[in-house]
């Protein structure tokens, strides 16, 4: 497990991605190109999010592709609700910034993403997609189950006499679909082999589909990724799964089990690593501000708009995203009393500083079923036929300075916004 040169990453850009790539680029790493998928928010905003990221950090050449709009296992996806909570409904904690890619939801209306674009779902085409076999996810949770939260169409279920989750099954073939944003992830392979290591931090859909592109190029490549728990419990509803994983959890065994050399950084340190106010106000004294001025007013004005690059408008930005999702962590849990967990951004560090995290080698699978003698979709567990299925084992993270990275994040963004003076 070494660090590499190059950096090609998969993101769902909401607003810890969002934090993951400035300190990347704060960092100096040197980014190839980002294929931005489904999971915070529908693919067409995250790549909508992510190139506004990349102009207001000075690193708009920076290839953005689009990557998958929906899981392998559901040929249309819907943001959660859940995820506006922690992210905005423009994943970008709802600043003013740039444009929105994702049309308004109205009363009795739901927007999916498909592989063909956005649509625009009626309680009744969701009835008849159902009742034709194809599943629609919804933040990793398929339509029927109690958990697949639909604000717009609340009456959804009595109304539309859907399947219940105990009698939904999941399709047998795999709608996965080569994108661009896979494309990218294998040419990069093949253009830096063990020089470059793969960053996803939402589903791992594109990294599955570019692994089963050109399994012995990809495999070259060193993969991290945001998501998983062995030791801690989930962030789903069940306290058992994760978000990332959840939402495709046949894509993420697939990646496990491909032999790659991969480091999984999960809950068991994301969860250690909590920035408060405190270090957020560094970043706005560099610029001179304080006083209780959390940016969030600077930032949905003129300093949000995309293309304005100066100091004090990039250090408004990395603090209104990182105070909405304090604000929304704290009131989400006591455990997150002192902070937001910087999920995203530790595994970018770990991608270019392996030594941040200590970690256990083990082979590991997702479980994809729920039920006695099948496990708990989604949950991220040791493989118990590790000998039989020739496994390669995952370098999971288990230990991590929760403090010292912290402060190593603080420091780095502080530091790239002195550098913009």
């Amino acid at each position: 497990m070494t660090s590499s040169s190059h950096f090609v990453l998969s993101m769902d850009t909401g607003v810890d991605d969002a934090l993951a790539l400035a300190y990347l680029i704060a960092s100096g790493a040197h980014i190839v190109g980002i294929s931005a998928t489904y999971g915070n928010v529908l693919q067409q905003q995250a790549a909508r999010n992510t190139r506004v990221m990349l102009d207001v950090l000075g690193h708009a050449d920076v290839p953005v592709a689009d990557g998958a709009r929906h899981p392998s296992w559901a040929p249309l996806f819907v943001a959660d609700a859940g995820c506006a909570r922690f992210h905005g409904r423009n994943g970008l904690a709802d600043l003013r910034i740039g444009t929105s890619a994702t049309p308004k939801e109205r009363p009795g209306r739901v927007i999916a993403s498909s592989a063909d674009g956005i649509v625009t779902l009626s309680t009744a085409d969701v009835r008849n997609h159902i009742r034709q076999g194809h599943a629609i996810s919804v933040g990793g949770y398929p339509v029927g189950d109690p958990h697949a939260e639909l604000p717009t169409i609340p009456e959804f279920f009595a109304r539309a006499g859907l399947a219940t989750s105990e009698k939904l099954g999941f399709p047998d073939e795999d709608c996965a679909t080569m994108t661009d944003g896979a494309r990218l992830i294998v040419d990069a392979a093949r253009r830096y082999g063990h020089d470059l290591t793969i960053v996803a931090t939402g589903p791992l859909t594109d990294v599955d589909v570019a692994l089963r592109a050109d399994p012995a190029t990809v495999r070259r490549a060193r993969i991290v990724f945001m998501g998983g728990a062995l030791t801690q419990e989930g962030n789903c509803y069940d306290l058992v799964c994760e978000t990332n994983v959840l939402q495709d959890p046949e894509a993420a065994d697939r990646v496990l089990r491909a032999h790659a050399d991969t480091t999984m950084v999960g809950l068991d340190v994301t969860h250690r690593c909590l920035l408060g106010p405190a270090d957020v106000a560094r970043w706005l004294s560099v610029v001179g501000e304080g006083n209780g001025n959390d940016g969030d007013d600077a930032a949905n004005g003129d300093a949000g708009r995309a293309g304005m690059r100066s100091q004090r408008h990039v250090a408004f930005l990395l603090a209104s995203l990182a105070n909405f999702s304090i604000r929304a962590n704290r009131a989400s849990d006591p455990i997150f009393a002192a902070g937001m967990p910087l999920h995203d951004p530790l595994a970018a560090a770990v991608a270019l500083d392996p030594t941040l995290v200590t970690t256990f080698a083990l082979p590991m699978i997702v479980e994809t079923r729920t039920g006695d003698g099948v496990g708990v979709r989604g949950r991220t567990i040791g493989d118990p036929r590790a000998a039989l299925d020739d496994a390669t084992d995952t370098h999971v993270a288990l230990g991590v300075d929760g403090a010292g990275f912290v402060r190593r994040f603080t420091d780095t963004i502080a530091g790239f916004l002195a550098s913009l003076g």
